[in-house]
């Protein structure tokens, strides 16, 4: 191949790639030049809100003790919990509030925290599986659903036992077909439905506190 020859197809793959980036970068500018100013503007506007509420502080107290956070407005409570704080046991299942696993006790209350905002939750009292036990000594539920035999693969079980603890609170646990309907909320795929149910008249039957 000539000198000459070999200088020509040089040339002509700088013009092309010149050509085009001037065409992509002229594409891209007429782009901008015809979006209207207003939808600029609200842009412009939406993220200075952004970075203006970026985190908000919020005080709580989690598993007894008192915890000074700064989350952003749209973080939810679960993924505080498991994110920030690093408590992994609770679960993020269907992430939508339909499976229970990411069940907690919110004020006393069992709450799905995959559906309840971080910020929401100033000043009141959260209690995940983690802060269910005295120490080393399980909680009578957890000690029962060892017992029993109430989990398989074990995902659900953090939500079902915080649900079992709350149904009992609640007064919904004098059979086990209350259990069940109560208990609703929490899905097991491995079907350990009747061994959790046990669990659970044992723990009310045994007149432990719970």
């Amino acid at each position: 191949m000539s000198q000459d020859h070999s200088e020509k197809q040089s040339e002509q793959k700088e013009f092309h790639e010149t050509r085009r980036g001037f065409l992509k970068q002229s594409t891209a500018m007429m782009a901008l030049a015809l979006t209207p100013p207003i939808v600029l503007k609200a842009a412009e506007k939406d993220e200075a809100i952004a970075a203006l509420f970026e985190k908000v502080p919020v005080s709580m107290e989690i598993n007894g003790k008192k915890q000074q956070l700064s989350v952003e407005p749209r973080t939810t409570l679960l993924d505080l919990l498991r994110e920030q704080l690093a408590l992994t046991g609770t679960k993020k299942g269907c992430d939508h509030g339909q499976c229970g696993a990411c069940t907690v006790h919110i004020n006393g209350m069992r709450v799905n925290s995959c559906l309840t905002l971080a910020v929401m939750q100033e000043g009141k009292k959260i209690t995940t599986i983690e802060g269910l036990a005295n120490g080393e000594e399980l909680h009578p539920m957890q000690q029962a659903f060892i017992k029993h035999d109430g989990f398989q693969c074990g995902y659900c079980t953090p939500g079902q036992i915080m649900s079992a603890v709350a149904c009992i609170r609640e007064g919904h646990a004098n059979s086990p077909e209350e259990i069940r309907e109560f208990m609703s909320g929490n899905i097991c795929r491995c079907g350990a439905y009747d061994n959790i149910v046990s669990a659970v008249l044992e723990v009310k039957q045994g007149g432990q506190k719970v």
